[in-house]
């Protein structure tokens, strides 16, 4: 829809940019509005942004008639109370996650039947410098029982640290491997203990699975798990995250190159926020990257 043939039929409005629109709002054919990603909800709750349909996917409802909202809650909830139509596409594929991501199939107007195997984004190779960040962070900066917040990607030393908790606004296959060893207990957060929460995930099948059904993960409200009176709450929150460019006064970029908007602005200033307000005055707002690119 956001080819050139469709323009005059279809015009895009995203709240943050990725492939698929990318070089439409470069080229002027699609719209972009650049918003914190805790305050999204809001377009919806206060119809800034009104909604005459939502196109979702869910699990087929259970014995209770819920359905869940599968690996992506975040801004959906927010969607799916406001909007004046909801078809919703049942997917058995989905795995069915707890939290917010429910349903009731009385709230569906339309459902449209169709198994579709889940977007996989497999982990990606790293080159020596990263493995070297990473482990300057895991070794230096995470602490036992520090709260996560993380995109993309794992650290593997961090294993070696104990009691980790997670409150994220996505989570991928690396926080798989750091619960399996046992590094992630979620013991001593003040926000939802014993819980992983999270808003969306993204990943491979490996963390489509974890999240199945699993009652030690909650995918929540983004206006919630992004809210940073409530990040601020955790245990020594300890934000990692990465950017485009940093320059000499340490200024960071992390929505565009030069004049041309390449992602938005995302949550990531929500979570480095909520890290340096922690309110045990142990929170890290860490930003990581390698300090030339070839790129």
């Amino acid at each position: 829809y956001n080819e050139p043939e469709y323009e005059g039929i279809f015009r895009s409005n995203s709240l943050f940019t990725s492939s698929n629109c990318r070089k439409a709002i470069q080229d002027g054919r699609a719209d972009f509005t650049p918003i914190f990603l805790s305050e999204i909800p809001l377009l919806f709750r206060r119809n800034h942004i009104k909604l005459d349909m939502a196109l979702i996917m869910v699990t087929p409802p259970d014995r209770h008639g819920f359905c869940s909202l599968g690996p992506s809650v975040d801004c959906t909830r927010a969607a799916i109370q406001n909007a004046r139509v909801i078809i919703a596409q049942v997917n058995p594929k989905s795995p069915r996650t707890r939290g917010d991501a429910y349903i009731h199939s009385s709230h569906v107007d339309c459902f449209v039947h169709m198994p579709e195997n889940l977007q996989e984004m497999p982990a990606r190779s790293i080159d020596e410098a990263e493995v070297a960040i990473g482990k300057q962070i895991a070794q230096n900066l995470v602490e036992n029982g520090a709260t996560l917040q993380m995109g993309i990607g794992s650290i593997p030393d961090a294993a070696r640290t104990k009691d980790l908790g997670v409150h994220s606004e996505m989570f991928s296959d690396g926080i798989v491997d750091l619960t399996q060893t046992g590094a992630i207990t979620n013991a001593r957060k003040k926000i939802k203990p014993g819980k992983i929460v999270s808003g969306f995930v993204i990943g491979s099948n490996k963390v489509f699975n974890f999240i199945n059904d699993n009652p030690f993960v909650e995918l929540c409200d983004i206006q919630f798990t992004n809210r940073t009176a409530i990040i601020c709450e955790n245990p020594q929150v300890t934000a990692i995250n990465s950017c485009i460019e940093v320059d000499l006064t340490g200024q960071v970029v992390s929505d565009s190159i030069g004049p041309r908007i390449y992602s938005g602005v995302g949550g990531q200033i929500d979570f480095i926020r909520g890290a340096a307000l922690c309110t045990d005055g142990r929170g890290k707002p860490i930003i990581a990257l390698q300090s030339a690119t070839k790129k």
